[in-house]
């Protein structure tokens, strides 16, 4: 509906602007070419009409349900869009970035280095069909990342040292650049753990993350400092460790970190909401 009425607006103002030219070239006023000022300004009208791509890479608490339990968040983000927006949602449960990225090349033996040894420098699927020239990122789409929880495994094939965090969410961010896309990386959402009365932050890559921003001239949503100030407001502390009941039921699984329908569906509000805070071009689809 949005879309439609900027649509009418827009034509509205071409025809108005038209008609006031001819007026003032009927008087012996100086006009401008009325049917030019409609082919310039036709280009605007098709650009925003233009569909926009929003691809999705992260863990479980992003990723599409298989069951009632876990949601990812990513699952609820298209609903808070207009028509233009399609979400491809390509977030899998239990990724760290580099099994997302590599997959099972990612072997179960650790470098002398600290970090999980490459089998093989080859991309996983998911990760090729995003990088497809013809039907994947394309000018103008979004490429949202959110990685943090599984990489803090110290075992291989999970485990992620810091550095290479920022390296492989900087790669990622800038091959969405070469494709014209717009990339967003997120701190990991947190978990609810509770000193006393308050909801405290427990997740790692943060730093990293801003640095792989930094690096790349990339927005950060900062979903750990959200999450944790929308579990606050939610009065989910102090807590004995059942998550299957009172303030925290029907927000998270049976657990302290994944999300039930409701849940996904806040902290894709806060994600969207910062889009809109941060008024990246995105923002203008939300509804």
């Amino acid at each position: 509906m949005k879309r439609l009425r900027l649509l009418i607006t827009t034509a509205l103002v071409i025809t108005l602007s038209c008609l006031g030219v001819r007026a003032a070239s009927a008087a012996g006023g100086a006009g401008a070419d009325c049917a030019g000022a409609s082919r310039h300004a036709a280009p605007a009208v098709r650009a925003a009409a233009e569909p926009v791509t929003v691809w999705l890479a992260g863990d479980s608490t992003m990723a599409n349900p298989s069951s009632r339990c876990p949601v990812g968040w990513g699952s609820q983000f298209g609903t808070l869009f207009d028509s233009g927006v399609t979400v491809k949602n390509q977030a899998v449960s239990g990724r760290s970035i580099q099994t997302w990225l590599y997959e099972s090349n990612v072997s179960g033996t650790m470098g002398a280095d600290g970090e999980c040894v490459l089998g093989s420098p080859a991309y996983s699927a998911r990760w090729q069909a995003m990088l497809n020239a013809s039907t994947g990122m394309k000018a103008g789409d979004y490429l949202f990342i959110q990685f943090g929880i599984n990489d803090s495994s110290r075992a291989c094939p999970r485990h992620v040292g810091t550095a290479r965090y920022q390296q492989l969410m900087t790669m990622m961010a800038r091959a969405a650049l070469a494709r014209g896309a717009h990339p967003v990386l997120l701190t990991p959402v947190a978990a609810v753990t509770c000193s006393g009365g308050t909801a405290t932050k427990n997740r790692g890559f943060v730093t990293e993350t801003f640095a792989a921003g930094s690096a790349t001239g990339s927005p950060v949503v900062d979903l750990q400092t959200l999450s944790v100030s929308l579990y606050n407001s939610l009065r989910f502390c102090p807590n004995n460790g059942d998550y299957g009941s009172g303030p925290v039921g029907p927000f998270f699984c049976n657990d302290h970190t994944h999300f039930e329908t409701y849940g996904a569906q806040r902290i894709a509000g806060l994600v969207a909401g910062d889009v809109r805070r941060q008024n990246l071009p995105l923002a203008g689809h939300l509804e």
